[in-house]
């Protein structure tokens, strides 16, 4: 058995960061009604954010499209509003808080369904994922239900509300680290350890900085599932801090002032840098062609 020393090691993880990619195949053409219907989609996905941006910049008094001029007087409104400035001061730091616990459980669970092999391991992967498919309205009025039931105050409490909220994002942190997992030479982190690195020390350098888009993505994903979760937010949210999507329902339920179209012109804003920052430190090609049965 051959002996890998430190310099080999370090070698090795230079090759395997900076390997060169897979020579480029060339593209097959594709057929015009795909062409036409992957255009289709593009519209139908960005006009609602086009008409809530012009919406926001409306410069009458109501909430109408199309405006009857363009103002940044809602704009100022928005900041002037304690109602609406709070809520997405309060949905950021919820956010952010649920993005380093769902980083962190997520990315425990990802190493544990990847790397270890035991009865009932399908399964338990599907019992992590089923948030995605259960629509987010039955999750929350059942998350209601049971803290109601049990009696441990969760309810309409900031606790409940933040786990309620992890459960939803944690699944994204699950996908993305177990599909850089799945494509992670391990024999670079069984070199380390046949050099004397402990379990935590080799997954900490040597695992951890290979998988890290894995882990940005999946963090970044859950912020932005986090900022814009209604369903959950609608049962569990507590009576002294409102998170933005609530505020915004309400708002349009009794009032129809363009404020909360200047409002969701800065959650938009939110999400499309939370987007690119993704887009930058990811490479999705890595992801590409994953099995993950």
């Amino acid at each position: 058995m051959a002996v890998i020393t430190q310099n080999g090691l370090r070698q090795r993880l230079r090759l395997w960061r900076g390997r060169s990619p897979a020579p480029k195949q060339e593209e097959e053409r594709i057929a015009w009604p795909f062409r036409i219907g992957a255009w289709l989609g593009f519209i139908v996905l960005l006009l609602p954010v086009a008409i809530v941006v012009l919406a926001g910049l409306n410069s009458g008094d109501h909430l109408t499209f199309p405006p009857e001029g363009l103002s940044l007087r809602w704009i100022a409104k928005f900041f002037e509003s304690s109602e609406f400035l709070d809520a997405y001061l309060f949905s950021l730091w919820l956010a952010v808080v649920t993005m380093v616990i769902s980083t962190v459980i997520g990315t425990m669970a990802a190493i544990v369904l990847v790397r270890c092999v035991f009865p009932g391991r399908n399964l338990l992967r599907v019992y992590f994922l089923s948030p995605l498919i259960l629509p987010g309205i039955v999750l929350g009025l059942a998350l209601y239900i049971f803290y109601i039931s049990t009696g441990w105050g969760l309810a309409r409490s900031m606790p409940g509300l933040i786990i309620g909220h992890v459960l939803v994002t944690c699944p994204y942190v699950i996908g993305t680290v177990s599909a850089a997992l799945y494509n992670f030479d391990t024999s670079l982190e069984e070199a380390a350890r046949s050099l004397g690195a402990g379990p935590l020390k080799a997954f900490r350098k040597v695992t951890l900085p290979n998988i890290g888009a894995g882990v940005a993505a999946g963090a970044i994903f859950s912020f932005i599932v986090s900022f814009g979760q209604f369903d959950v937010s609608l049962f569990l949210s507590t009576p002294n801090y409102t998170p933005l999507p609530i505020a915004l329902y309400i708002s349009l339920r009794y009032t129809f002032e363009p404020t909360a179209a200047a409002a969701g012109i800065f959650a938009i804003a939110l999400v499309v840098i939370s987007m690119l920052i993704t887009a930058k430190i990811v490479d999705i090609r890595r992801f590409a062609g994953i099995k993950l049965s």
